[in-house]
């Protein structure tokens, strides 16, 4: 594999190298990216305004999030995540950014991991600011909603059961007039009906505090790794233009064409767990 080879050369050195991942590096645990190769959109995902202006919306939301989590927090880290974590321990990676909210770079043992868009296992209401834990809701949601979830199964289009629909967001596909029995979750300290999983939606913003530490991160890094993102959105490609400013290397690994591809030294177009597993087996700082 002469493109792992060249990525290992260039791992090698650059020691500490700060690691960018995107959807991609999810799809082999269960939970699908939001565009495909050609990085066409495959499915619509929330948007911020709709979920903050729209009461409807929310219930949508939760009501698909109901179903969806219940495959979405069984996921496991595939074996991309566990390389990722192996090179973290040798040396050869530093710290992580990752564009998901799945936290299964962390359940794979990596350290160091910021999570630029937020984590779906917090919930936030937006009236009083309380955090809660999403199983504890997800148990409330539960009692709220007697027998939803059985109702709910085989509601998807081609007949397959909704938990196989499951969205990044950690959402699915449901039927509208289902959707509209869902009793929509409220807080517990102020009431509101206002709960959000504590993640940044389509059209929303990362909280400027977390975007400076990851342009902190960027500038002290040696080298930048780009794993399973089509840095299609800003929210990533922008550490990415600011690494190719600084001059360091600038290196990907994904399928399909990139925002980015005129600012990388390196370019793999190819799957995230072989290329890795062989840049592990080349014993880079064992």
């Amino acid at each position: 594999m002469p493109d792992a080879a060249a990525l290992a050369a260039l791992l090698r050195a650059h020691p500490g190298t700060l690691v960018l991942t995107g959807a991609g590096i999810s799809t082999d645990s269960g939970i699908p990216d939001y565009r495909g190769p050609d990085g066409t959109r495959r499915v619509t995902p929330m948007q911020h305004g709709d979920f903050v202006g729209s009461s409807q919306a929310r219930q949508r939301y939760w009501a698909r999030s109901f179903i969806g989590w219940q495959r979405f927090s069984h996921a496991e880290p595939n074996a991309a995540h566990h390389a990722v974590a192996v090179l973290q321990r040798r040396g050869v990676l530093g710290p992580v950014i990752t564009q998901n909210v799945d936290g299964l770079h962390q359940a794979a043992g990596s350290r160091e991991v910021t999570e630029l868009h937020g984590s779906l296992a917090e919930v936030v209401c937006l009236t009083c600011d309380t955090r809660s834990d999403r199983d504890l809701l997800q148990a409330r949601m539960a009692e709220a909603n007697p027998g939803f979830e059985a109702l709910a199964s085989g509601e998807a289009p081609d007949g397959s059961r909704v938990s196989s629909q499951i969205r990044p967001d950690g959402d699915i596909v449901l039927d509208d007039d289902l959707v509209a029995g869902f009793h929509l979750p409220r807080c517990t300290v102020c009431g509101a009906h206002t709960l959000k999983p504590d993640v940044v939606f389509f059209g929303g913003s990362v909280p400027r505090e977390r975007v400076d530490a990851c342009y902190a991160l960027t500038d002290a890094a040696p080298a930048l790794l780009v794993l399973g993102s089509s840095l299609a959105v800003m929210s990533g490609l922008r550490f990415v233009r600011h690494a190719a400013k600084r001059g360091i290397p600038v290196m990907a690994v994904t399928r399909g064409p990139t925002r980015g591809d005129d600012l990388m030294t390196l370019r793999v177009d190819g799957p995230l767990a072989p290329t890795l597993a062989a840049v592990v087996s080349a014993g880079l700082a064992a």
